[in-house]
């Protein structure tokens, strides 16, 4: 079975025919093949039905036209005269759409000295075949032939309805779209590598920021820019890294609702949180309200902004350390306690959290002020916590997206996790995913942190039953390799062991490690 992603959730999207389509490329065509289902490709953005993608085939670009024969009244190489419910209009020929699709993904590509032919007669040219064809799902192989259609599509490039019948062989389903590939060049197939950078530049939203040093804003600052400015003036960087394929399924289908998304650590999670919280500050109405992104850890959130901000996004979508946002809806609403300024820091901040609830209870604080709610490190809010950013989301759009890995509790120890995320609010039972391939270690890391992790990394059993409890997962290690780490265990006291980390890190900062 093929991998399709698509630009949201199947479910109503697109056409009768594209959803027809969509499931006879899915099943028909070997596990080898990516799909893409309506979504914007290369610099321009544009918005083909299909974009396929095949290591040794190539790209093809496929339009979809649920015309039936009488909606057509006349049609040449680069025109059609329709008339859906009887009115007339005319059109580009959708096998030109197809083409115009296909030569701009061809155009982005060729930009990338590792996607062209280095030598011979076509040095400079895309180096994968490439293609473009059309899907009418209405009319039938006898139909468009009587009616002379292949005058103005070659009839080799058009699938037409009876070759799409979920009883036509797989094998001649693809020979079908096989034969869209006239540019080949003696295509020796991508490498994982070369089908990473293909990804990169047709789609811009599934590139991995480079990682910034912690102790350096500045660091990678130009990997960056490049990742962010326009693929016309932008210099292709050497490495371009991608999210995985389960990551970009994720981040594009995420659907209304409430959704839960357990993840070990380094799977990429607060990367889909950007994602999502980008897409829906692009796809709302002016008038919508804001989106709120709550952290617990408040270097994350200040991160998490700085990339708002930078993308001119920070009017829609409000990134607050969850007791700030506390703070700001206690001033908000003119209902900050006096004489906080004496106050530990500790108690200070339970007194927020405490004042926020009790404010909502009373009606003095309005539940449902953002349009959607998404919790990074989840696993870090008490269950109150929860309770309270889910009575945040307008039910109107009922949207709430919540990270979560409970093994990454680092702040509070002896919080109890058995509860259920029905008990707090979170209604996403059925709608949950598990992401467990640790990007960020190396497979030496991960060995030997679980290792020392052992028995705590058991799943506990789940309160309710289903998928609604809060599981404890174990990483699947990338394959990412690297030195050995330095374990110490010969020092008796927590002051050596601390200082001789001290050498260590000294030493390796003289070494010039940032």
């Amino acid at each position: 079975m093929a991998t399709l992603i698509s630009a949201g959730t199947h479910t109503g999207q697109g056409t009768p025919g594209e959803r027809r389509m969509a499931e006879r490329l899915q099943k028909k065509l070997p596990q080898d093949w990516l799909l893409w289902w309506d979504v914007p490709i290369g610099p321009k953005q544009t918005r083909p039905d299909f974009v396929l993608l095949h290591p040794q085939h190539g790209a093809l670009v496929l339009e979809v036209k649920d015309w039936h024969l009488d909606t057509i009244r006349s049609a040449t190489r680069e025109r059609f005269e329709i008339a859906p419910e009887g009115r007339l209009k005319v059109v580009m020929s959708p096998l030109q759409q197809a083409r115009h699709c296909a030569i701009q993904v061809v155009n982005a590509l060729e930009r990338d000295a590792q996607l062209v032919q280095q030598h011979g007669p076509h040095q400079g040219k895309l180096a994968l075949p490439w293609g473009h064809g059309v899907v009418l799902t209405q009319i039938t192989r006898k139909q468009f032939d009587a009616a002379g259609l292949g005058a103005a599509m070659a009839p080799h490039l058009v699938v037409c309805k009876d070759e799409m019948l979920e009883s036509v062989d797989a094998a001649a389903f693809a020979q079908r779209l096989h034969a869209m590939f006239p540019h080949r060049f003696g295509h020796a197939g991508l490498t994982p590598g070369q089908l990473d950078r293909v990804r990169w530049i047709l789609f811009p939203e599934v590139r991995v920021p480079q990682q910034r040093s912690l102790l350096s804003a500045d660091a990678d600052a130009d990997a960056d820019a490049a990742a962010g400015a326009s693929d016309e003036d932008a210099r292709l960087p050497d490495l371009m890294q991608v999210m995985d394929l389960q990551q970009e399924q994720l981040a594009r289908s995420l659907g209304d609702g409430h959704r839960v998304i357990h993840g070990v650590a380094g799977p990429g999670k607060t990367m889909i949180l950007g994602y999502r919280a980008e897409h829906l500050a692009k796809t709302q109405t002016a008038a919508s309200k804001p989106i709120l992104v709550l952290c617990y850890n408040e270097p994350l959130a200040v991160k998490l902004a700085a990339d708002m901000a930078a993308k001119g996004l920070h009017e829609r979508v409000h990134v607050r350390h969850f007791h700030k946002w506390c703070r700001d809806q206690l001033v908000q609403h003119q209902l900050l306690p006096e004489g906080t300024q004496r106050k530990a820091v500790a108690k200070l901040m339970d007194e927020y959290v405490q004042g926020v609830i009790a404010g909502v209870e009373a009606g003095r604080i309005p539940t449902g002020q953002y349009h959607a709610v998404l919790i990074d490190e989840g696993h870090d809010f008490a269950p109150e916590w929860l309770t309270l950013a889910t009575q945040m989301v307008d039910p109107a759009t009922n949207s709430l997206l919540l990270l979560y890995d409970d093994a990454q509790s680092i702040y509070d120890r002896t919080r109890s996790k058995s509860f259920s995320l029905k008990s707090v609010g979170i209604q996403a039972a059925g709608r949950t995913t598990i992401l467990k391939i640790n990007y960020r270690n190396t497979r030496q890391i991960l060995q030997l942190a679980h290792r020392m992790a052992g028995d705590m990394l058991l799943r506990p059993e789940d309160p309710e039953g289903g998928d609604d409890g809060i599981p404890l997962l174990q990483p699947l290690s990338c394959g990412r390799e690297g030195p050995e780490p330095i374990v110490v265990d010969d020092l008796p006291t927590l002051p050596e062991r601390a200082a001789r980390v001290a050498e260590l890190l000294a030493d390796q900062y003289a070494q010039g490690h940032p």
